[in-house]
């Protein structure tokens, strides 16, 4: 096991009715920004709960944050903030809209010139942030309990992220009766996003780390059992209670802390996003049977060891069993109802080239081993068409 630090200090309030308690997490005296996104909190009655339970507090609105957060619109947001001075920040929705308001928090307060500065360093350049509480209703990103932002330019169609422990909620109200009302197609993408995200951290190579591993695979396991109960019937709440936790466990440190890391998937598929509008969780899907395949050998033992423990995959040789492994994770995204395939978006040969030029510009080298550059994104790429 690698060496570690690990803290966090979100406070999360999880269940039915804790939306009402978020009075008490926020400060009286705060001039509040209440953000949200494209009006479903309106529709499933959030909005209100939130308005109810915040009655007597000096807040404005901002709405609009788009999936996949444009930086164009957040700095319209920046500079309603500086101009009214708001010092505490409070998110209604998805992990889109609370990837955008971190970025606002932080892009109040930077110092520099470009607040674009905030993505390209990675979130090296952030020193202070506005506070910020969160009411998730979409469980994916998991965004709710980590230090980690994700925001789009359309000026240059790129989708970059950055990280800091500032950015992390004071706060996050976690209630999964907000699950009801979303469309098949985000429960779908929430589930298939968390289960990359502990992918990412898991299906690299062994680090005798046999408590992560397990703690991984139960979250793999969770979701490949709740996640089409969740689909079939929104109104579960034990099903959508247990997809909301292991979406939140899929990413806020603690399966992460010791092990190392791939992430190729995710940064491949941000390219796809950024240059084709294909949803997140779309892109992570098409490019993380190719990462597989093309990694056999080096994630080898991990592979097998996911398929045998998640799949009960124990018959075979070695090649057999991995490929019965990464179709088993086809066949689960499939059942979830996302296509797996990039001639199922249209994507062409020229949109690869693309892809593969801007890594190239980059020089790149993703994954665990560092040792996935243009070249072998490419080859991904295009065993996925």
């Amino acid at each position: 096991m690698n060496n570690f630090v690990f803290q966090n200090p979100v406070k999360i309030l999880f269940g039915k009715g804790q939306i009402s308690k978020i009075n008490e997490e926020l400060p009286k005296e705060a001039k509040i920004m209440l953000t949200y996104g494209g009006g479903s909190i309106f529709k499933n009655g959030v909005y209100d709960q939130v308005k109810s339970a915040i009655a007597g507090f000096n807040v404005i609105e901002f709405g609009g944050i788009e999936p996949n957060p444009k930086y164009e619109t957040l700095m319209k947001a920046v500079d309603i903030c500086k101009s009214e001075g708001v010092d505490y920040l409070l998110s209604v929705g998805g992990g889109s809209v609370l990837d955008g308001t971190k970025f606002i928090g932080a892009a109040v307060e930077f110092e520099g010139n470009d607040p674009w500065e905030i993505l390209t360093s990675g979130g090296s350049v952030v020193k202070s942030v506005l506070p910020i509480g969160c009411v998730m209703t979409l469980p994916a990103t998991g965004s709710e309990m980590n230090g980690n932002s994700v925001v789009s330019k359309m000026e240059t169609k790129e989708k970059l992220g950055f990280k800091s422990p500032l950015i992390m909620p004071k706060f996050s109200v976690l209630d999964p009766e907000c699950i009801a009302t979303l469309p098949d197609r985000q429960v779908a993408n929430g589930v298939v996003d968390s289960f990359v995200h502990t992918i990412e951290q898991y299906l690299t190579y062994p680090a005798d780390t046999p408590l992560q591993d397990r703690l991984a695979e139960g979250v793999l396991q969770t979701l490949v059992e709740e996640g089409p109960k969740v689909l079939a019937d929104k109104s579960n709440y034990n099903a959508a209670a247990n997809y909301m936790w292991s979406a939140t466990m899929a990413l806020n440190g603690v399966i992460a802390v010791g092990v190392p890391q791939d992430w190729a998937t995710h940064q491949i598929g941000h390219e796809l996003t950024a240059f084709h509008g294909i949803d997140h969780a779309q892109t992570l899907a098409i490019v993380l049977p190719g990462v597989m395949n093309l990694k056999r050998n080096e994630k080898a033992e991990k592979i097998l060891q996911y398929g045998e423990r998640v799949w009960g995959i124990t018959e075979g040789d070695k090649d057999q069993r991995i490929d019965a492994a990464i179709d088993a994770t086809i066949s689960f995204f499939e059942k979830m109802g996302i296509k797996c395939r990039l001639s199922d978006y249209n994507v062409k040969e020229e949109d690869i080239t693309n892809i593969e030029e801007r890594f190239k510009e980059r020089a790149s080298a993703l994954g665990e081993h560092s040792d996935i550059t243009w070249l072998e994104i490419g080859e991904i790429l295009r065993s996925r068409v």
